[in-house]
């Protein structure tokens, strides 16, 4: 076990200000000296896919249609609330920038470049027909027994 204090987040959500919380958050606890793990799962793996990447197997028709129904990106991303058929998301996106503050792509971004551990729930990905070329490269595949280990390991934990 690291020195360093440890957080890790369960992220089961894949909207666009949840992302944003949990990515706040991650980056927060990094610049401040934990050790940070991040574990998608479900809805979560959304904000893991590259918008850039495209997967070469052979899907069936359910994977097809929810891999063309789901966001690609996390600016693709709804609000849990106030959505309004995507035009609370854009508002958002816009208060950030008028107030000069980083977006959701940013914080991503950022916690790439910090070493924060990405993990991806093994039996979601499956579930949902993702494949491992579809997700940020950083994105490690682990099964939920793993997951479970790591969250023992931290002294806080938390569920987004």
């Amino acid at each position: 076990m690291s020195e360093n204090k440890k957080l890790n987040l369960l992220v089961f959500s894949g909207d666009y200000d949840k992302a944003l919380a949990a990515l706040i958050l991650a980056n927060g606890a990094k610049e401040i000296g934990m050790d940070v793990t991040i574990f998608f799962a479900f809805w979560g793996l959304l904000i893991a896919r590259d918008p850039d990447k495209v997967s070469k197997r052979k899907k069936n028709i359910f994977e097809k249609m929810f891999g063309f129904c789901t966001p690609k990106g996390v600016e693709s991303l709804s609000l849990s609330k106030m959505n309004m058929g995507g035009m609370g998301q854009k508002m958002l996106r816009k208060m950030m920038k008028d107030k000069d503050k980083p977006l959701l792509i940013h914080f991503l971004q950022g916690a790439r470049k910090k070493d924060i551990k990405f993990y991806g729930c093994k039996l979601s990905q499956e579930v949902m027909g993702f494949d491992k070329e579809e997700l940020i490269p950083e994105l490690e595949i682990i099964e939920v027994y793993e997951y479970l280990k790591d969250a023992m390991e931290s002294e806080i934990q938390l569920f987004i």
